[in-house]
């Protein structure tokens, strides 16, 4: 009979120090997109969406990365064996693993059009666009901007998903138990606070039911998916002008 595998001790990450992190997070990456993607745009006259691209992949995604790597050194989990599938927790998914995150996707991305329709309705004009991304609809010689935000896209939900729930997630649940994805899900609100309310409020959504899955399920590979699919399609609408 096979045995359950045995639950890594891993040391405990509480509330005030897990809004330390994304609020210092958070303040760089507010400072990157309201201050510096702006003045990188009216200087050089390049549309923001391309120093969005430039800036947050570089500037905040990648960087998420190494915070992850410099963690995981610390914690003596860089590298060694099991570090990637047992304590990051990126492992094979399963037929139960691709259902909740197929339910979770569904659920999230009809709940959005449900807020927005609701927000509509109370004559609240919600943009699906910050203003450090904000580009036309790609038209004939702009189409090198997907070659731009692909990568951008990989350091983005990679960053993001190694961090939030490969690194801190598990941390948060040897303090909060199970009720950390309700931490890990605020925090989350925190660090796109630089997006606006306006964007926020569609996004509650996945900003929940995101760790929610992932900690049920115990696979940061769900949340990958989830948000590269909530990511990538909404991308592509805007861009060719389907939204």
């Amino acid at each position: 009979m096979k045995s359950e595998p045995k639950e890594i001790q891993i040391q405990g990450l509480g509330i005030l120090p897990s809004l330390a992190i994304y609020c210092s997070i958070t303040v760089i990456f507010y400072l990157e997109t309201h201050l510096l993607i702006p003045f990188l745009s009216e200087y050089t006259g390049i549309e923001p969406v391309f120093f969005w691209f430039l800036v947050g992949g570089l500037g905040t995604f990648m960087p998420l990365l190494i915070i992850s790597a410099v963690i995981l050194q610390k914690e003596d989990w860089l590298l060694k064996k099991g570090w990637w599938s047992d304590r990051l927790r990126f492992k094979r998914m399963n037929t139960g693993d691709w259902g909740w995150g197929m339910g979770g996707f569904l659920v999230t991305i009809i709940s959005a059009y449900l807020i927005i329709t609701l927000l509509e309705a109370l004559g609240v004009k919600a943009s699906h666009q910050p203003s450090f991304m904000t580009f036309e609809q790609l038209t004939s010689g702009r189409y090198w901007l997907l070659a731009v935000w692909f990568p951008f896209w990989i350091f983005n939900i990679m960053g993001e998903e190694v961090l939030w729930r490969g690194v801190i997630l598990p941390r948060q649940e040897s303090s909060l138990g199970m009720h950390a994805w309700i931490l890990n899900g605020a925090c989350w609100i925190i660090f796109h606070i630089p997006f606006g309310w306006h964007l926020i409020l569609p996004m509650l959504p996945i900003l929940f039911i995101l760790p929610y899955i992932v900690q049920r399920r115990k696979n940061s590979w769900i949340a990958v998916f989830i948000h590269a699919m909530m990511n990538g399609p909404a991308f592509i609408a805007i861009a060719l002008g389907w939204m």
